[in-house]
């Protein structure tokens, strides 16, 4: 029961903060940067000022599907921020600009994090079904529990490495936008509350990771109860 109550406030902390995230952005949308940059263009001048010259910008399909992607070394921004010249746009234009600087200077978390694209994305692929398999073959066979329990384990060590790198990524996007100046004072610190609620997701993700690792954690120790 007390397990439940947990990951039911995290749950219901990870609606309100997801929630909050898509208000912000909206929000910001309708404020435009005070030299009227489009997100491509603040991503081709965040690139080019950081001697960054071998990194395609694209256009992606979604709303907030934005990343940067180390293996082919392309931004991919959402049509909304691709075309914006608001707020939004150009605090998520930089933050992923910030990916491809961690990648272009070898930042250590970033590396991590690549290292971990592989085995992750097979534990993602086949965790469920080895959990769930785990959990009914719990009295007979509980080393499956235990292999699904290591599976789950590298997902939230994931969720946990990604949090330096989302942050880091954001500081750089920020002292960029301030000193580049693209953002006035008063956007500047709009473009921080937008990426600060970003950021917040992150959070609420890696902590309901562990949350769910330790409930199978528990299942598995008390199996003989």
């Amino acid at each position: 029961m007390s397990y439940l109550i947990v990951f039911g406030a995290i749950m219901l902390a990870s609606w309100a903060v997801s929630a909050r995230l898509q208000a912000k952005f909206k929000k910001y949308a309708k404020v435009p940067v005070p030299n009227g940059m489009t997100g491509r263009d603040v991503a081709e001048k965040f690139l080019r000022d950081s001697g960054i010259h071998d990194v395609t910008i694209t256009q992606v399909n979604g709303h907030l599907t934005d990343h940067y992607n180390p293996e082919n070394k392309t931004v991919n921004l959402s049509r909304d921020v691709y075309y914006g010249n608001n707020v939004s746009a150009a605090a998520v234009a930089a933050h992923e600009c910030g990916h491809a600087v961690q990648h272009a200077t070898a930042y250590g978390w970033l590396a991590m994090r690549s290292k971990l694209v592989p085995p992750v994305s097979f534990a993602s692929k086949y965790v469920q079904w080895v959990l769930l398999g785990g959990i009914l073959l719990l009295q007979v066979f509980p080393q499956l529990l235990l292999a699904g329990i290591v599976l789950f384990a590298m997902t939230t060590l994931f969720s946990f490495v990604t949090l330096p790198v989302e942050i880091d990524a954001s500081r750089r996007a920020l002292a960029w936008l301030r000193n580049s100046g693209v953002t006035s004072y008063d956007t500047q610190e709009k473009a921080e509350d937008a990426l600060r609620a970003a950021a917040y997701t992150y959070v609420v993700a890696a902590l309901g990771s562990l949350a769910t690792l330790m409930y199978y954690i528990m299942i598995f120790i008390g199996r003989r109860d």
